[in-house]
């Protein structure tokens, strides 16, 4: 129960830190929304005026004297729109700065959980939706809606009939408002979900484009978008559909009702129970009545959507909020440990890898070979706290990764994946991850120990040149040797090359060979799978990986022996997979 009721307040806590401020602001926008709506009776008190008493007196001081009144309560009432309106502005751009980069963050570490990049670029779309919903004509009409009895007693005042009547028309269009809430919620779940789909086939064609293009296959890809996108069409257009009918519907019952509202004001002027003026007065006012209701009704699907944003972010923001932040610890500088792991794949939830277990010292490279499928990649995954491991622990001098704040573990753990993407930059900045702190010592350190600095200085504009997105500007094999810079910036104690020479010639590989033995010169640990031999050279122990379980681990000689890496991974097991190897 303790621990339950810590969660909630932690969720509270969340809550508040998301909205502090605003309630003072929304009572402001509140009070603010009163005041307008009382000046948006000068319309009715002036035609009262001008019928009843300067028409009737015939005197031009006193329709002046009340014009000039007029208009200058009309010109109060403008400027508090205008603070009303830069005020939700201001409000959307305050929340949009202090929830999308949290929105952001979310989105880089929901892929790992087997989320797509479409449903993890929804949290900014979600920011943008918010704060252009607050930027338009939704709350405004949110706002004004309370106001409303304000016009209903004053047409009730004018004459009780006029009042009934009214009031009935505010009673159907509230109704007809609650109905289109309770008929679009059902369809803007569908909606939102077939919008991710469509964006999901829709970022996999433009990240494939020369696959597209090179083997015949766009015009399939096309096929495949249209048809998610015309699902979303047809949820999005039967939305549409209702919000717009419920829209028209509305309008015409509020003019309609402002005719009968005419009607009735002229048969009591008639019967000597009203006057000319009031006519005219209550027509106004029963109009800016039931504006707002129109107006939400028009905007609804804004509201709508605009509210399930909000609700994704708070569950955004109180996800964070369950996240304790470790201590700092101490750089590790002794073991890497990896204790009985068992690893799934987040998307599909199906384990990948067994019971895993070794120990590596300060001054090692491991090797990691085995068939392709075989968990491989999974373990590196695993080692670098990408994926979460199911069972079992890896730590890094006694303390798990969980232990380590992300930014701190960055400094000791040095990656470089299969399928080496570069940031759009320039060349030191991917090589220093966009640090702000940069150091150019320790860019040319690290592109010296991948042998690219020579490379480098080549470029156009040398460490200042910008590689564009992707770095789609370089060959693969320039793209690895930077990623490989880039994973030994500042030389942290542990590395891992995910196939590091899959894309390099014989000049590459001589200087991966010399960075692998200076992160062992050094004390540091490097782990390294590989398909090639080349790769294994400096390694000094060998896991062999198959089908999800290390089925051996040992020193290079006994696990390789003569006949190479290949050979060795579809080899007996010759070593016990928990073996721990002495440095």
């Amino acid at each position: 129960m303790r621990g339950t009721s810590f969660k909630s307040a932690q969720k509270r806590k969340a809550a508040e830190k998301l909205t502090q401020g605003l309630r003072g602001i929304v009572i402001f926008l509140f009070s603010l929304s009163g005041i307008i709506n009382v000046l948006a009776l000068t319309g009715s008190f002036y035609m009262l005026q001008i019928y009843d008493r300067a028409l009737t007196s015939g005197s031009i001081p006193t329709l002046v004297a009340i014009s000039v009144l007029a208009i200058g309560l009309y010109l109060f009432q403008g400027l508090f729109d205008v603070i009303r309106s830069q005020v939700l502005v201001r409000v959307g751009a305050r929340l949009d700065k202090r929830i999308a980069p949290l929105a952001h963050q979310v989105a880089i570490d929901m892929p790992r959980f087997g989320f797509s990049t479409s449903e993890a670029l929804e949290r900014g779309r979600d920011v943008d939706t918010v704060r252009g919903f607050l930027g338009g004509q939704g709350p405004v009409a949110l706002f004004d809606l309370p106001w409303m009895p304000l016009y209903l007693a004053f047409v009730y005042f004018l004459h009780p009939l006029l009042g009934v009547l009214v009031l009935g028309g505010a009673v159907i269009l509230t109704m007809l408002t609650i109905a289109t809430e309770i008929m679009t919620r059902r369809l803007s779940g569908a909606t939102h979900q077939a919008a991710i789909e469509r964006n999901a086939i829709a970022d996999s064609n433009a990240r494939n484009a020369e696959i597209l293009k090179a083997m015949g296959m766009a015009k399939r890809a096309v096929a495949r978008f249209d048809s998610a996108n015309a699902e979303h069409l047809s949820l999005q257009t039967r939305t549409n559909d209702i919000s717009g009918t419920f829209g028209a519907i509305s309008k015409v019952l509020r003019m309609v009702l402002q005719s009968a509202t005419l009607g009735l004001g002229a048969y009591l002027t008639i019967q000597g129970e009203l006057s000319a003026g009031a006519i005219i007065a209550c027509s106004v006012a029963s109009a800016r009545a039931l504006a707002p209701v129109d107006l939400a009704i028009g905007n609804w699907k804004g509201v709508v959507a605009a509210r399930t944003a909000f609700q994704r972010l708070m569950e955004t923001v109180i996800a964070l909020a369950d996240m304790e932040p470790p201590m700092r610890l101490p750089a590790p500088n002794s073991t890497l440990q990896v204790e009985r792991i068992t690893v799934a794949a987040p998307a599909s939830g199906r384990v990948l890898l067994s019971e895993v277990e070794f120990q590596l010292n300060g001054g090692q490279a491991l090797g990691i070979i085995g068939p392709s499928g075989g968990g491989k990649t999974t373990l590196v995954r695993a080692l670098t706290g990408i994926w979460p491991v199911l069972r079992g622990s890896v730590r890094l001098d006694g303390a798990e990764l969980t232990q380590w704040k992300d930014e701190d573990l960055g400094h000791h753990v040095g990656y470089l994946p299969q399928d080496v993407s570069l940031l759009d930059g320039t060349v030191a900045e991917n090589i220093s991850r966009f640090d702000p702190a940069d150091e150019p010592t320790a860019v040319v350190a690290a592109a010296a120990a991948a042998g690219i600095h020579e490379m480098i200085v080549r470029l156009p504009d040398g460490y200042h040149t910008r590689l564009g997105p992707q770095g789609a500007s370089l060959s693969a094999g320039q793209r690895q040797r930077i990623g490989l810079a880039r994973a030994l910036y500042k030389n942290p104690f542990l590395v891992l090359m995910d196939e590091p020479n899959s894309n390099l010639d014989g000049e590459g590989e001589a200087a991966l060979t010399e960075a692998i033995k200076g992160i062992r010169a050094r004390g540091g640990i490097a782990v390294v799978i590989a398909h090639r031999p080349s790769a294994l050279a400096t390694v000094d122990v060998v896991a062999v990986i198959q089908n999800g379980r290390m089925t051996a681990f040992g020193p290079k000689e006994e696990i390789v022996g003569t006949r190479g890496a290949v050979g060795a991974a579809a080899a007996p097991a010759r070593a016990p997979a928990t073996a721990r190897i002495p440095a």
